[in-house]
Parts: structure tokens; sequence; C-alpha cells
């Protein structure tokens, strides 16, 4: 695998990732919520899930999912049913910074902070339909796959963290200056994007064969 296909690769992760979706609203609502320091906790996580998402992928899982009606319908529906659920706790937040930029939520550990990001992403099956039409055009068949689908996960996650890392910061210095209110209409507007993600994950469907 050339070096310009490890550019051509991340440029083109670059652009997918930075489009909001599910996990970097995480990491921006993390960010103001928690700081960057725990907020880390749910990059790790999402880290995680890239790399179970590509394995799954190169194992065939994305094939199964694109050919399977039931398998397909069954993760779209958990991953939907668990966004919505995200989306309607941070409409109903009655926000956690307060007016000096000092982050609440004591009480969350890191552990739900991680499991939170890596399910968002883990039943999300536009997921490995992405991978499994998206991996394979920067793969040369006629070498090892296991060496390049390796070399793709830790140039996507890297370039996943990086992003995530980029809004948490977003989101961290946004706590700075943001009063109450504004703390309530941030998480608000989080809470509505990924009810939003929800319900376009809940009408979406595979391509027929």
């Amino acid at each position: 695998m050339s070096e310009i296909t490890i550019l051509a690769f991340a440029f083109v992760a670059f652009i997918g990732i930075a489009t909001p979706g599910p996990t970097v609203l995480l990491a921006l609502t993390n960010g103001s919520r928690y700081g960057i320091k725990r907020a880390l906790a749910g990059m790790v996580g999402a880290v995680l899930s890239d790399f179970v998402l590509i394995g799954a992928v190169a194992l065939g899982l994305g094939a199964l999912l694109a050919a399977s009606e039931f398998w397909f319908t069954v993760v779209k529906w958990l991953g939907a049913a668990y966004l919505a659920f995200l989306g309607v706790m941070l409409l109903r937040s009655k926000g956690t910074i307060d007016v000096a930029g000092k982050h609440d939520g004591a009480d969350v550990t890191t552990t739900a902070i991680f499991l939170k990001s890596f399910l968002v992403a883990v039943t999300n099956p536009k997921g490995y339909l992405f991978f499994s039409a998206f991996l394979p055009q920067f793969v040369d068949l006629g070498l090892p796959q296991a060496p390049q689908y390796a070399a793709l996960a830790v140039v996507f996650a890297a370039v996943d963290f990086a992003v995530m890392l980029g809004y948490a910061l977003i989101g961290s210095q946004a706590a700075r200056f943001l009063k109450h209110s504004g703390a309530v209409w941030l998480e608000r507007i989080c809470g509505g994007a990924l009810l939003a993600l929800a319900g376009s994950l809940a009408v979406y469907r595979r391509a027929a064969n």
C-alpha cells in the first residue's frame, strides 16, 4: 500500500468524519459537560468502535448486513433507538455547565462516557455498509489483505480521534463563555441533532441487491 493511497484515504476519511455525526456530537457535548480529560474516554470508545467496525467488515459482516434484510433491520433499530434515547436525555437536560465554565457531571463515570460513544458507533449499520463500500477501494487485492485493513483502521482511527478532539475542544472552550441558559441550549441543539440522526437512521434502507 503506497503513501499516496494512505494520504488519499486519510483525506477522504477526514471529510466524512468532520461532517457532524453521532460520535462527534457526543465529543462536543462531552467536552462542554465534563472537560477534555473526561471526554477522552468517549473518544477512546469511538476509536475502539472503528477497529471493531473495520474488523467486522474485513470478516464479512458488512456484506451480511447488505445481503440480509433481517439483520440489517435489527442493527438499524437498535442504533436508532439508542440515538433517540441519548437525544431525549439531552433535550431534557437542565444544563451541566455553570457560568464560570466549570464542569459538572462528577457522578457520571468515565466507563459510562466510554460505553456511550462505543455503543453509538457499533449499533449504526450505516457504518458497516460505509466501510464495506469505502475500504475495498483502497485495498490491493494482489497483496495480503489483513495488513492493509489493519493499516487503514489505524489511519481512520487516528483521523477520527483528531476530529473528535477538535470538537471536544470547541465544546470545552464554549463552556467558558456560556451562561447557564446557553449551556441548556447547546445540549438541546445536540439532543435535537441526535434525534434527527435517529430519524434518518430509522427510515434508512439498504441498497437493493
